[in-house]
């Protein structure tokens, strides 16, 4: 048996090899849900810590509903058959998807990386695919956690109806969980430092925000306009997360926003798995 060890940034972890060259298999004494379980509370304590990170993942999403609900006009959603209430909430979950998800994401991943936590990890048992999952569970977590809340409060407080289907909006929350997961593993390649992360993401939080449907939905918008924003990343799951909640899509709607983010999603976990970092650039 002979020992190998790569020493670029977006090679296999230091294993053992047969003759034929072929990984040997590691011993585990942990299983994948013990793994997980502390790489999601090791990654709460120091979510916890940063501030910052906790600020814009608990209170700038509902400040923004807030904020849109105040200034969207009826005479916008003309068309739509959205309330203005329901364009504002269901926007609401958009936000906290990108934000809780996705931007505090970009960061941890970086944050882990410069701090060689990420190189360490892959000297242990646990896999690749842990460990990102792992460090996204909290992130995860939040987003879905406040996501009821908006829920909640839409029925309770803003006149809104229950879910109309509960399925399509539970996987048009899974759907953009996992894609902007992986998103937000592909941006943190080209992002050098955790403070470079919020430039590295704003634009796709800019573009989600202006064309993904999240307050003004695409059936109000020119044809030709709305034909390139049904193609956006997060546009696929906001429709699921609308017609979940408040209904109105047709089926084709529904599988075209369906296929447009599994695409994404496939398109992600390929370059996190061609191009992602797990130690700094030197």
């Amino acid at each position: 048996m002979t020992t190998t060890t790569t020493g670029d940034t977006t090679g296999t972890k230091t294993g053992t090899t047969g003759a034929a060259g072929a990984p040997a298999r590691r011993a585990t004494t942990t299983t994948v849900r013990d793994r997980l379980t502390a790489l999601g509370r090791a990654e709460v304590t120091l979510l916890a810590r940063n501030r910052t990170a906790v600020f814009v993942a608990l209170l700038m999403p509902a400040a923004m509903v807030l904020a849109m609900k105040s200034t969207l006009k009826p005479s916008l959603l003309d068309g739509s058959g959205l309330s203005v209430a329901g364009a504002a909430l269901t926007g609401g979950i958009g936000i906290v998807l990108i934000q809780a998800v996705y931007m505090n994401m970009v960061s941890s991943y970086v944050a882990r990386r410069e701090d060689l936590v990420l190189k360490r990890l892959r000297t242990g048992e646990v896999t690749d695919r842990e460990i990102l999952v792992g460090t996204a569970l909290p992130s995860a977590a939040l987003a879905l956690a406040q996501i009821v809340v908006i829920v909640v409060a839409g029925t309770a407080f803003f006149d809104l109806d229950a879910p109309k289907r509960p399925d399509l909006l539970l996987a048009g929350l899974l759907l953009g969980v996992v894609m902007l997961t992986a998103l937000a593993g592909a941006t943190s390649t080209i992002t050098r430092t955790v403070q470079t992360s919020q430039l590295t993401t704003l634009p796709l939080f800019f573009v989600s925000l202006m064309g993904s449907g999240l307050f003004v939905p695409l059936e109000v918008m020119p044809d030709r306009m709305a034909a390139v924003c049904e193609i956006l990343p997060v546009t696929g799951a906001m429709t699921l997360v609308r017609a979940g909640w408040l209904g109105g899509a047709e089926g084709s709607d529904l599988l075209v926003a369906a296929l447009t983010g599994l695409a994404w999603t496939a398109f992600a976990v390929f370059a996190v798995q061609r191009w992602f970092r797990w130690e700094p650039r030197r």
